[in-house]
């Protein structure tokens, strides 16, 4: 059990027959009146994020929410196959559990599988990876205005904006979270 005084970011309980997650946290003791923990929380089934207030004495059970590493493998239709590193079984997703980062995972990378008591929930892809650009327009010489992005789409599929001076056979380094690039590789 877990008492709403002992929030801290990350820390996963159970409520309301819901695995959720804190995100942001504030004690606050006003000069009258109790003192109560205002918390941002996320469903980390759903990932929807809600706000709400705790007396520091509340108690949730705590959720340990199990991160498996992974590699993977391949995509069947609408089921991918990832690799459990330490026993070599073959874990079928489906594409609904997929976040929206999976459009940067390429075969044969590391990911981690997020499980609650047997039920997976999402895939959370590595934080930065290395893509090879596969389309994009020329740059033109002397075009060196700051700040200017083109469209640029890499071997995975997804396609996101790149600097001007990107070409065609590039490796760029891209953060999976934001979906933004980083630098070139």
């Amino acid at each position: 059990m877990i008492s709403a005084g002992d929030f801290r970011n990350g820390v996963t309980f159970e409520m309301d027959g819901n695995v959720v997650q804190v995100v942001e946290f504030q004690h606050v003791k006003p000069g009258k009146g109790a003192a109560f923990v205002r918390t941002k929380y996320k469903n980390v089934i759903t990932g929807a994020v809600l706000e709400r207030s705790f007396n520091p004495t509340e108690k949730f059970p705590t959720a340990f929410i199990e991160r498996k590493d992974t590699e993977y493998s391949y995509a069947d239709g609408d089921l991918y196959y990832f690799m459990d590193t330490e026993t070599y079984d073959q874990i079928p997703i489906n594409s609904s559990v997929l976040g929206d980062n999976f459009k940067f995972v390429k075969e044969g990378m590391a990911c981690k599988v997020l499980s609650y008591k047997g039920n997976v929930f999402g895939v959370e892809p590595p934080t930065f990876v290395e893509l090879e650009v596969t389309e994009t327009d020329p740059g033109f010489k002397g075009d060196t205005a700051t700040n200017a992005t083109k469209p640029a789409v890499l071997e995975t599929g997804a396609e996101v904006k790149v600097p001007l001076f990107i070409e065609i056979g590039d490796m760029i380094r891209i953060d999976t979270r934001t979906g933004e690039y980083m630098e070139r590789a």
